[in-house]
């Protein structure tokens, strides 16, 4: 948090999307806060309660600035929203997901997108260097998960519904869809599975009842289009409708 003393005051005003993130008195219009003189523009918003992750562009009098912009007294400050679709440059799209996303992870897989997760809570630091090792965008609702510095690139999920969570992401990072191409027990490719190469794993009813098959090139686990398989389509062919790619 700052600690001014008699410090230069800015105004600043905050996009509505970002008023969960911030005090009500930060909520409606340009506010007064009063920096200490030293600090940055990036730390002044953390400050406030907004995470980097979500904050677009930063404006200073109307003209762009970086989050290392030091504000001076009278400057008046608008912090916007991330741009949708939001580009991540440099690097293959891919996730990374919280302990508590593991349904918007599974999701993400069936549609073919990149989501590494961890089921265990292996704690922030480590998910903020597997983020940075792997170039990874980080997924969570935590907000101080969010601002840890080692972290290559984050996005706060803003519902806690499995179906909002994932409208969300598909429109804010626009990944390429591949449905049906991915394990979504631990993300790996799949690839078509003759019949009698896996039949001693499967139980004799599926055995009698499924003749297409597929396996997952890394964990060996074997899909097939079971009971389940309406409602996993019904997703599929939601999001390809709203947000485009390829059925498989």
């Amino acid at each position: 948090m700052l600690n001014p003393v008699n410090g230069p005051e800015i105004h600043i005003s905050f996009a509505p999307r970002l008023g969960l993130f911030v005090a009500a008195r930060h909520r409606a219009g340009r506010s007064a806060v009063v920096t200490d003189g030293a600090s940055t523009l990036g730390h002044v918003v953390e400050s406030l309660g907004v995470p980097l992750t979500e904050a677009g562009r930063l404006l200073v009098d109307g003209r762009p600035v970086t989050p290392a912009h030091v504000p001076a007294a009278g400057e008046h400050v608008e912090v916007l929203g991330v741009e949708r679709p939001q580009p991540v440059p440099g690097a293959p799209l891919r996730f990374l997901l919280d302990v508590h996303l593991g349904t918007l992870a599974r999701r993400l897989r069936l549609l073919g997108v990149d989501a590494a997760y961890e089921s265990e809570d292996i704690g922030d630091p480590a998910l903020a260097a597997w983020s940075a090792r792997e170039r990874r965008v980080l997924l969570s609702r935590d907000r101080g998960l969010l601002r840890r510095r080692e972290l290559w690139a984050g996005a706060y999920i803003y519902s806690d519904q499995p179906d909002e969570q994932l409208r969300d992401v598909l429109e804010r990072f626009a990944p390429q869809l591949a449905p049906w191409k991915r394990c979504t027990a631990c993300n790996g490719p799949l690839t078509d599975a003759d019949k009698d190469a896996v039949r001693e794993r499967l139980e004799q009813g599926t055995r009698r009842t499924y003749d297409v098959f597929a396996q997952c090139t890394e964990c060996d686990r074997v899909y097939w289009r079971g009971a389940h398989h309406a409602r996993l389509e019904a997703i599929v062919e939601n999001a390809l409708r709203e947000f485009g790619g390829a059925a498989a």
